[in-house]
């Protein structure tokens, strides 16, 4: 038998057993007031505890989270990092879309819980020369923040554990996915640990979907709290009584029995995650949509009520799944029946306008002998109505042909109110380099009449927003031409928000369906995009496109310009008073 102090010594150099990850983050991080409405010691819902030890659990390798919003994920996986910084200093990588986001969670999530938390005081200071903003050393590690748009940032580092937040707004560029561009910095680690998380978007090109496909695909599962059945709570199985959306209840799939919302807290703390592909071995798939959530807000009350205002508008019902059920989108389908649009037409005009019409803009598509202009109506509601399509014959290098669209442009229409509508804004294409300079020329004297030189760019972009630099002396604004085709295809398909006058021919209709989305590999990972049909042409597509953008750029009261239209007497301004500059006696 070993001598008493030589035992002793020896139980020394054994760590001791190490807290599950749920355990040691109710004992250790605190949420400052300007993280968390609920700040102080961090208390895990039920459905949190299991992904906590998972992102710790040695035998799991990978964890992905497709997640809602209104669940805690964000400050759950801060938690997660500060454990690795604690008690597992390595090499942590920390990927997100963009270097504003980076920042951001350094200074707004981070920071404040590391300062907030006395367990881990100190251990993300910016003191010491080898410190920034992004890049921190701590005893035994280091911790790095890295853009998904910055690639070339991603070959200097070699790391044990990967957080990749918001992986669905990460698309491949010319490397490749940053994604797989990142877990390759983590091959030297046998120990390794990948997290990815996100909120999922289109179902065809979703990265998280995809990584929870490869999972072994856990669901969370709830007990009825009448007959016992266990199910996955999904927004199948909520219900309302018609035009009563305060009242929605869940309906067990089993038995049909009643819950109400009052008896979702006991049965959330009765639920329990379930793995559908056991089979998998060292990857924790995670998947849990908002109707858990035991906030106020996300009540089964207030998430009827979004979807009523989301569903028949086809880009909050986007929203509405993806942020709120944790659900890819999918497309109605690739292409649009140029018959079915055509179907669809009704009596209005320019010259027969309807009165829920508050606002006209203007896309314009430049082609070498003629100017193609569409003019949308614009309703409280955001529908939008094609009243007219024109062109303007002439050689787009003749000031003759420019003169007419300026003419165009300044005309007013009669408004059922008894106003006058005129034109807000107009967007026009100045894409083709042939003609750039003479779009300029025409735009930038025009900018206090937002008459706007636009140029269409592809990827994850906004629909409308002014480039950084001045252009030849004048401003030119960039337009994300995917993101606003989404919107378009998702209205024409669906019928909605969408409408179009009957003075309109069969060749517009043509032309509207002109595309269609497909997914194409781009080094390896599906990107969707929007692909000429061979031999279309596409003008009335493309000016509808510049259109919506030019309607982003105008902020716009209704409630003035109905009262405009009307007649109404302006209110009166307040008179500003600037106070002396000298100090009062």
């Amino acid at each position: 038998m070993l001598p008493l102090l030589e035992r002793r010594a020896r139980a020394a150099l054994v760590p001791p057993p190490r807290l599950p990850l749920s355990e040691w983050i109710e004992k250790s991080v605190v949420l400052p007031p300007d993280v968390s409405a609920l700040p102080g010691p961090v208390r895990l819902y039920p459905f949190q505890r299991s992904i906590a030890d998972a992102m710790t659990d040695p035998s799991v390798e990978r964890v992905t989270l497709v997640k809602s919003v209104r669940l805690g994920f964000t400050t759950l996986i801060s938690a997660a990092l500060a454990s690795f910084v604690t008690n597992e200093p390595a090499p942590i990588l920390a990927l997100l879309p963009t270097e504003s986001d980076a920042r951001d969670y350094m200074v707004s999530d981070l920071e404040p819980i590391f300062d907030a938390s006395a367990a881990l005081a100190g251990l993300l200071s910016p003191d010491g020369d080898r410190n920034t903003l992004l890049s921190r050393r701590f005893p035994g590690g280091s911790l790095k923040l890295v853009a998904a748009k910055s690639p070339r940032n991603l070959r200097r580092h070699n790391v044990r554990v990967l957080l990749v937040d918001e992986a669905d707004a990460m698309l491949p560029g010319a490397e490749g996915s940053p994604i797989a561009l990142a877990e390759k910095r983590t091959l030297s680690f046998p120990n390794r640990k990948i997290i990815i998380g996100s909120t999922p978007t289109d179902e065809g090109t979703s990265n998280v979907l995809r990584s929870y496909g490869e999972s072994d695909k856990r669901v969370y599962e709830v007990p009825c709290p009448h007959c016992g059945h266990r199910f996955e709570l999904l927004w199948c199985h909520i219900q309302w009584p018609e035009g009563a959306p305060e009242k929605a209840h869940a309906v067990c799939p089993a038995n049909g029995c009643v819950i109400e919302e009052r008896g979702k807290s006991a049965m959330v703390a009765a639920g329990g995650w379930r793995a559908t592909a056991p089979e998998v071995q060292g990857h924790a798939g995670f998947r849990l949509n908002a109707l858990v959530s035991l906030l106020p807000n996300a009540s089964w009350g207030k998430l009827a009520a979004e979807f009523l205002a989301a569903k028949d508008d086809a880009d909050l019902l986007r929203v509405f799944a993806n942020t709120i059920l944790a659900e890819g989108w999918r497309e109605a389908a690739d292409a649009v029946d140029e018959s079915a649009l055509a179907s669809r037409v009704e009596p209005f005009s320019l010259n027969a306008i309807p009165a829920e019409v508050l606002a006209i803009t203007v896309g314009v598509d430049v082609q070498d002998d003629r100017l193609e202009c569409t003019f949308v109506g614009w309703a409280r509601d955001d529908a939008a109505l094609v009243l007219d399509h024109a062109i303007v014959w002439g050689s787009s290098q003749d000031d003759s042909t420019w003169t007419e669209l300026d003419e165009m442009l300044r005309s007013t229409w009669k408004h059922p109110h008894g106003g006058r509508l005129k034109i807000d804004a107009a967007v026009v294409d100045s894409g083709d380099g042939g003609i750039t300079e003479k779009v300029y020329s025409f735009c930038f004297p025009r900018l206090s009449r937002r008459i706007w030189a636009g140029k269409g760019v592809s990827g994850p972009r906004q629909a409308f927003q002014m480039s950084k630099s001045p252009v030849r002396g004048g401003r030119l604004f960039l337009v994300g031409v995917d993101g606003i085709k989404a919107t378009l295809f998702d209205r024409l398909k669906r019928g909605a928000q969408l409408r179009f006058s009957a003075g309109l021919d069969a060749a517009y209709f043509a032309q509207l369906a002109s595309e269609r989305r497909v997914v194409r590999y781009v080094k390896g990972q599906p990107v969707r995009r929007f692909e000429r049909i061979p031999g279309a042409r596409a003008e009335t597509l493309d000016c509808l496109v510049y259109a919506f953008a030019a309607r982003r750029g105008v902020p716009l009261n209704f409630d003035q310009r109905e009262d405009e239209l009307r007649g109404a007497p302006a209110a009166p301004r307040q008179a500003r008073v600037i106070p002396p500059s000298f100090p009062r006696r």
